[in-house]
């Protein structure tokens, strides 16, 4: 095998997480939490945020394509990075927190195993890397809104005292 070859292999499983032997898919989920916190850094507008999601999303479709021909499968439950560009999808315009890390995280992995409409007809008849990826893309850009409104709700909550002890009838 190549160095290109091991090169591509690293990338796909994201560094080797796509190996674990149960539940790949959640280990690589899990490289995006550092990615996250990395781009959270570099307080990124977010156009600027979605463009280098766009920009992994494509790099991501490339290395998967790759990884398929060697391993000589579709979609090779080794091949991880969808789900880390996935994750990344679904934390556009979230603040990084360990509130937020637990429930994109949740919410991601709900979406992408479920697979509900399109993800699942899409997942069964897009071929190639961008097969590999697109799916878990869409499952990110669906589960994002949904992460928005889980932590608007519980700001909101938290507000109004709900869940805190306090009766929210008395800060009215």
């Amino acid at each position: 095998m190549r160095a290109f070859d091991y090169l591509i292999l690293t990338f796909s499983s994201a560094g080797g997480l796509g190996y674990a032997p149960k539940a790949p898919g959640t280990f690589g989920t899990l490289m995006g939490i550092p990615l996250w916190w990395a781009l959270s850094q570099l307080q990124l507008p977010v156009w600027q945020f979605v463009l280098v999601v766009a920009l992994l999303t494509a790099f991501a479709v490339w290395v998967s394509g790759h990884a398929e021909r060697i391993y000589g499968s579709h979609d090779s439950g080794k091949i991880v990075i969808d789900e880390v560009v996935g994750f990344l999808a679904t934390v556009i315009a979230v603040d990084f927190g360990l509130r937020e890390v637990i429930v994109a995280f949740i919410m991601f992995r709900i979406f992408d195993i479920i697979k509900p409409p399109p993800i699942g007809t899409v997942d069964k008849k897009v071929e190639g890397g961008f097969g590999v990826v697109i799916d878990d893309t869409i499952a990110g850009l669906m589960a994002c809104p949904l992460v928005h409104g889980v932590l608007y709700l519980r700001d909101n909550a938290v507000a109004a005292g709900v869940g805190n002890g306090e009766d929210p009838s008395v800060l009215a």
